[in-house]
């Protein structure tokens, strides 16, 4: 193990699975609409934690029927109606958790370091999401946005998980994340960052194992 490094944390939708936000580029397309904006009416401003209806839902304080009303309202408004839940659907039919990913999570474990979920979620979602991933065997710690009352990029939820890692500090861990706004967070603590590529397909997967492997000083 690397005497420095002591835990790495990992998201999970575009890390453990296919993003988001890929499908949310297919659709601008469709639509005619520039994805950061389709991105800013479904979701939120993502580098950010407002109280846009997503951002409140992943926090736990709306149920998904009114964040789903309010962000259909919200794209009527601007011209182009979105509903989130057909958009996270395309997600819904891909092909499940990414094995290499896996695999080099439970070596992580084997080696010694302490490991960590650290998820922008939502409380509807909780049955099918645990169910992609042999979570007890993976990781030390499951932190889910909609059950403690914080999201990425909030600071404050990289520090509860660092907490319940018993003490390690930012820099001594390591975050990957398919967002760049929720790994500039992590960095901007003292954490090492890892963005793993937003397009669906293992070699972005490849490329962010080998990543985090330098961190780790095993490249």
């Amino acid at each position: 193990m690397s005497r420095e490094i002591r835990a790495v944390l990992f998201d999970f939708g575009g890390v453990f699975t296919d993003s988001p936000f890929a499908a949310l580029d297919e659709l601008s397309k469709e639509l005619g609409v520039a994805p950061r904006e389709l991105l800013d009416i479904v979701f939120g401003p993502y580098d950010e934690d407002t109280d846009h209806p997503w951002h409140r839902l992943e926090r736990g304080e709306l149920s998904l029927g009114d964040a789903r009303d309010a962000i259909i309202d919200l794209s009527t408004r601007a011209g182009n109606e979105v509903d989130p839940l057909e958009l996270l659907m395309r997600v819904g039919t891909g092909g499940g958790a990414r094995d290499p990913l896996v695999r080099r999570t439970r070596r992580l474990r084997a080696e010694g370091y302490r490991t960590a979920l650290v998820t922008n979620n939502v409380m509807e979602f909780r049955e099918h999401w645990r169910s992609v991933l042999p979570l007890e065997e993976l990781f030390d710690v499951v932190v889910d946005s909609s059950e403690v009352g914080m999201r990425k990029p909030n600071p404050a939820i990289f520090l509860h998980a660092l907490e319940l890692l018993e003490g390690v500090a930012p820099e001594g861990a390591v975050f990957l994340d398919d967002y760049a706004g929720n790994i500039d967070a992590a960095t901007r603590l003292g954490f090492h960052g890892v963005l793993v590529g937003s397009a669906a397909g293992e070699e972005n997967v490849e490329q962010a194992i080998l990543d985090l492997d330098e961190i780790l000083g095993r490249a």
